[in-house]
């Protein structure tokens, strides 16, 4: 299987004409970029979150020119510290102008499966999937791209059964 990097996929945002939307099914990630502002978050240190600075650059780049970029992250209750972490930091997603819904495992819909080997995906416009690939450390391998139509479609359903079922970041508490 061939893997792009996360700045590979990156670029997909500048591609896609209308919806990206992103289902993250972990309870932690490992990355380079977010170690360090973890760690200090981890020590109550204070942030400048000038490592996100780049990503919500782009969101608002990419959603002030009329697209929409959301998420469905499904979290595990109770939380992992890394989620508590993610949901603390959330609202400059939200200031970019992401939207971002939170649902719990316990309240996922009856019978509710993942495609792609329960692996987190980015669907753009209906027609194209970055599937992640991670180690067993959850740090990102990379991004396996898929047009396949009957993956594509499989995720389509199960990104708007969740969207419905997920709850607002601004009614989720932790």
């Amino acid at each position: 299987m061939d893997l792009i990097t996360s700045a590979r996929r990156d670029e997909l945002f500048d591609s896609f004409i209308g919806d990206a939307f992103h289902l993250e099914l972990r309870d932690d990630y490992g990355s380079p970029v977010e170690d360090t502002p973890y760690a200090r978050w981890q020590r109550g240190e204070p942030d400048d979150f000038a490592w996100l600075a780049p990503w919500t650059a782009l969101m608002k780049r990419v959603i002030g020119s009329g697209r929409s970029v959301r998420r469905v992250r499904v979290v595990s209750e109770p939380h992992s510290e890394y989620v508590r972490w993610e949901h603390s930091l959330t609202h400059l997603n939200l200031e970019a102008g992401e939207d971002i819904r939170w649902l719990p495992r316990h309240r996922l819909p009856q019978g509710s499966t993942f495609p792609v080997a329960g692996n987190d995906w980015w669907l753009f416009d209906d027609r194209l999937l970055a599937v992640g690939h991670f180690d067993a450390d959850g740090r990102v391998l990379g991004s396996e791209l898929i047009e396949e139509p009957e993956t594509v479609a499989e995720c389509i359903r199960v990104r708007d059964r969740l969207w419905t079922t997920a709850v607002p970041h601004v009614e989720y508490t932790p």
